[in-house]
C-alpha cells in the first residue's frame, strides 16, 4: 500500500504544493478543504481520518488571518483564529494519533509561523495561535516519541499565497528587506522540505524555520 498522507486546508497554496510534492513521490494524499473537513469540528475530523486505512502522515495547514490591532480587534476574530489554527491542530492530531499508535509510527507535522516567536503587531491573535501551535506540537513529540511518532513543526517563511497576496502588493520591498537573502520563500521549496523532513525518521520535537529572516537566541 502507498503510505497515506493527509493535509488540512486543503484548497490552500501551501497544501496544494505539498500535494503535488508526495504525490511525485507515490504517495496517496487527502487534502480536504475546510467544506470537506471542518477541522474546529471532532465529529467531522474524526469521521474523516478514521475513514483512512492508515495514516503516515498529519500536516496541519489550516489556517486564515483576521488581523486588526489590540483595541479594533473583536473577541470572535481572536477566537476564530484560534479555533482553526490551534484547536484544530489538537483535534486532527488527536485523530491521527489512534490510528499512528496502532501503526507504532506516524509523523505530525505543523505548519507554523515565524509570528510565533517575533509577535508582529497587529497579529495577537496570529502570533498566540501559532506560539501555541509550536508547543502543542513539542508535546507531541514529548509524549508519543515513545511509540515511534514523530512531531515537528515547520515556519515555511512569507510565501506569496492567496492569504499574503494583498499584504505583498502593499509591502513587498519592506518584507523582502527583512530577509538577508532580499526575496521570499517559495510554496515549492517548503512543499519540498516538508517532504524531505519526513524521511528524517530520527529527527522530533523540532522547530525549522524555512527563510532567511535572522533572529538572535535567548
Amino acid at each position: 500500500m502507498a503510505p497515506q498522507a493527509l493535509i488540512t486546508g486543503g484548497a490552500g497554496d501551501l497544501a496544494q504544493a505539498i500535494q503535488r510534492e508526495l504525490e511525485s513521490q507515490g504517495w496517496m494524499v487527502h487534502a480536504p478543504s475546510h467544506v470537506e473537513m471542518d477541522v474546529t469540528d471532532k465529529a467531522q475530523v474524526q469521521a474523516v481520518i478514521g475513514a483512512l486505512p492508515r495514516l503516515d502522515l498529519l500536516v496541519h495547514n489550516a489556517g486564515f488571518l483576521r488581523d486588526a490591532s489590540m483595541l479594533k480587534m473583536s473577541e470572535s476574530d481572536f477566537h476564530d483564529v484560534l479555533q482553526v489554527h490551534l484547536k484544530g491542530a489538537f483535534l486532527t492530531a488527536q485523530a491521527a494519533l489512534k490510528l499512528m499508535v496502532k501503526q507504532r509510527q506516524g509523523h505530525i507535522i505543523t505548519i507554523g509561523s515565524f509570528s510565533a516567536i517575533s509577535g508582529p503587531a497587529g497579529q495577537a491573535n496570529y502570533a498566540a495561535a501559532k506560539a501555541g501551535l509550536v508547543s502543542l506540537t513539542q508535546s507531541l513529540a514529548a509524549e508519543y516519541g515513545p511509540r515511534n511518532i514523530r512531531a515537528n513543526c515547520v515556519l515555511p517563511g512569507f510565501l506569496e499565497t492567496k492569504m499574503s497576496r494583498s499584504l505583498l502588493e502593499k509591502q513587498r520591498p519592506q518584507i523582502e528587506a527583512a530577509h538577508a537573502l532580499g526575496r521570499l520563500n517559495t510554496v515549492e521549496d517548503a512543499a519540498r522540505f516538508i517532504a524531505f523532513l519526513h524521511t528524517m525518521q530520527n529527527v522530533s520535537g523540532q522547530v525549522f524555520q524555512l527563510d532567511s529572516r535572522v533572529r538572535r537566541w535567548t
